[in-house]
């Protein structure tokens, strides 16, 4: 049963060939054997995703259908979930138990999937390997030496090594495609306001979105339609009818414009990469699309932009982690700013430490109009050079990472060189358009990803693309050895 995709898995469940309760129980054994190479889970919630399967069989006995009624899936550990410890994989928040679901969460749980638990992260979401996070690292299963992305790396890894089927994942600069590619999985970035924040913990809000991660473009599709739509508890969240991502699915690729950026196969780029990626160019050329350059002039300032917009944005949102209202607080302060103090200087990693106080420094008197305010500059160049791409091309295409996933520890000591292995996604996050990321290879017996772009509210069009190539190719059906 831990082999079938999500859209396997609801067909199963229709016919009646195993219950929801039946495919719970098994996922929870394979979690509870397996998980601690991986390390993938911060909390499985047994009881109560034996409670929702139970439910949801109860809910098809009744003569209830759906694509997601009983199917198993994990949150992202920043996705609020009532009763549950929602922890950001930080400290500061090890002991706190949500109130509240997240709009996500409830959309699904409506929906009838089984939630198995909340799943690892880099601390507040800062990071590209899922190392920062307090409850140790996730391990990539396709080499338990190598990391598996991040900051979604948890919800990556679980999926990758057939622990559950699907789950959602947040991307701020690239944090469901990065480790999507990292795991040879399927990961979408919706377009900003598009899918709910609300329950989503902020790291940096003009940034940051939720997604799935899943091993097909179907996949992503079937949980896509229940996770967007307009949420009036979420002031970003965008009023606009969903597009059918199943129904588009099956429409040929007959026509489409494909555009490779030139500025994406510069220095930096894996030279193996870069041949998976033009090996993937070429079999879209086979199923009727056209392929031209084009040109991204600003993508070279991404990074330093990034760098400046989101942890200021962060130095903002994490202010609220104080010791005084929830999660941790220090022993015996002397003060109202002893309690501050120490309570964040112990309950707060060295990651996000850093991104506080790079933020604060940007935003403070004197520096925020030499670098806050010349990044919101530079972001505008960066959409609009996608905007002018758009008008020639109905999808750019290029490489996911400029590099395969890299030991554990081996960036540690040089954060700056993890940042670069962004390169290709932050942009994404910057003009706010929607990217995938889907399976397109191997090297030495890694994974490789390649990345989609498409315009505004153009999900269904990436979805239909990856599922085209996906069903000429078999990258995506590919498990890593021993899961």
């Amino acid at each position: 049963m831990h082999q079938l995709t999500l859209a396997e898995i609801a067909r199963a469940l229709a016919d009646k060939r195993f219950s929801a309760e039946e495919l719970t129980r098994a996922l929870l054994t394979r979690i509870q054997t397996l998980d601690p190479q991986l390390n993938s889970f911060i909390t499985v919630t047994e009881e109560q995703a034996l409670a929702q399967a139970r439910a949801a069989d109860a809910r098809r006995a009744n003569g209830e259908s759906g694509s997601l009624l009983g199917a198993p899936i994990g949150h992202k550990d920043l996705f609020c979930t009532e009763g549950v410890r929602t922890s950001c994989g930080s400290k500061i928040l090890d002991s706190f138990k949500s109130p509240y679901d997240a709009t996500v969460v409830e959309r699904l749980a409506a929906a009838g999937s089984v939630s198995l638990g909340k799943l690892n992260m880099d601390e507040f979401a800062m990071g590209s390997a899922n190392e920062s996070s307090f409850y140790g690292a996730v391990k990539n299963p396709w080499d338990l030496t190598r990391v598996p992305g991040g900051s979604s790396g948890g919800s990556a890894a679980a999926v990758a090594a057939r622990l559950l089927p699907a789950a959602t994942g947040s991307d701020t600069g690239g944090s469901i495609r990065q480790p999507a590619a990292l795991t040879n999985l399927t990961g979408l970035k919706p377009t900003y306001g598009r899918v709910s924040r609300w329950g989503m913990i902020a790291y940096a809000s003009s940034l940051d979105q939720g997604g799935p991660l899943a091993r097909t473009a179907e996949d992503c599709a079937l949980m896509l339609g229940t996770m967007a739509g307009f949420d009036p508890k979420d002031s970003t969240s965008v009023d606009q009818p969903l597009d059918d991502y199943l129904a588009a699915l099956d429409k040929p690729l007959t026509g489409l414009r494909i555009g490779l950026p030139k500025e994406y196969f510069g220095a930096g780029l894996d030279a193996k990469i870069a041949d998976a990626v033009m090996a993937a160019v070429d079999a879209l050329k086979k199923l009727g699309a056209t392929v031209k350059e084009i040109s991204l002039p600003n993508m070279q300032h991404a990074i330093p932009s990034y760098y400046v917009i989101a942890p200021a944005e962060a130095s903002s949102n994490l202010s609220r982690f104080d010791g005084v209202r929830f999660g941790y607080r220090c022993e015996d302060p002397t003060d109202l700013t002893d309690l501050y103090k120490r309570s964040r200087a112990e309950g707060f990693g060295d990651e996000v430490k850093r991104r506080i106080m790079v933020g604060t420094y940007a935003l403070s008197a004197g520096y925020y109009d030499a670098y806050y305010l010349k990044a919101q500059k530079i972001r505008r160049l960066i959409k609009n050079d996608f905007v002018s791409a758009f008008d020639e091309v109905d999808v750019i295409l290029g490489p996911t990472t400029p590099n395969l996933a890299w030991k554990l520890g081996e960036k540690n000591a040089d954060p700056v060189s993890a940042y670069l292995e962004d390169i290709y996604t932050i942009t994404a996050n910057l003009a706010g358009i929607p990217g995938l990321s889907m399976p397109a290879g191997f090297i030495d017996g890694l994974p490789v990803g390649v990345q989609l772009l498409a315009p505004y509210f153009q999900e269904a069009r990436l979805l239909n693309v990856a599922h085209q190539y996906q069903q000429v190719t078999d990258w995506h059906k590919q498990a890593p050895s021993g899961f």
